[in-house]
């Protein structure tokens, strides 16, 4: 496997797309030996549709498109990033026990502490921000690829 691998999808800010860049990041994770079973793959396809809903709700608009970013860096951790044109950071919204959103930001924050990960959001040049997950890539490499003098 290379050092470095990476995948993108640009979709239209639309609810549909949410499940859209969900299979995507899936399909992506299971060519480069992610199991569909396993948690990480499960952690990772809740914090895309969290934060590809937040790029759908809460650009208002203004976002027409959002991009799901997938990087493998040295099989060691893998980095997804969701990027749109808004220029509002995320933040934690008040959420009551009744309401239904709210806490996406939470979520996104439990799982990828959880996973020994980390999360932080960076500006773009047009103005907007992308967040990124960076989590350990816990797939082991195949035995060909970690037998010594090869």
């Amino acid at each position: 496997m290379a050092d470095h691998q990476e995948a993108s999808v640009t979709l239209p800010s639309d609810p549909a797309s949410v499940a859209a860049a969900r299979r995507y990041v899936a399909e992506v994770l299971g060519e480069w030996g992610l199991p569909d079973d396993a948690e990480t793959a499960d952690s990772v396809r809740l914090i895309v549709s969290e934060l590809a809903t937040n790029a759908v709700q809460h650009t208002f608009g203004q976002s027409p498109t959002f991009t799901v970013d997938v990087r493998l860096e040295r099989e060691e951790w893998l980095r997804v990033g969701v990027t749109d044109s808004h220029p509002r950071w995320p933040k934690r919204l008040p959420a009551a026990v009744q309401q239904d959103n709210g806490r996406g930001m939470v979520i996104i924050r439990w799982l990828t502490a959880e996973a020994g990960g980390r999360l932080s959001v960076s500006p773009t040049e047009d103005g907007g921000k992308t967040v990124w997950i960076a989590l350990p890539w816990t797939v082991a490499a195949t035995p060909a690829k970690t037998a010594t003098g090869c």
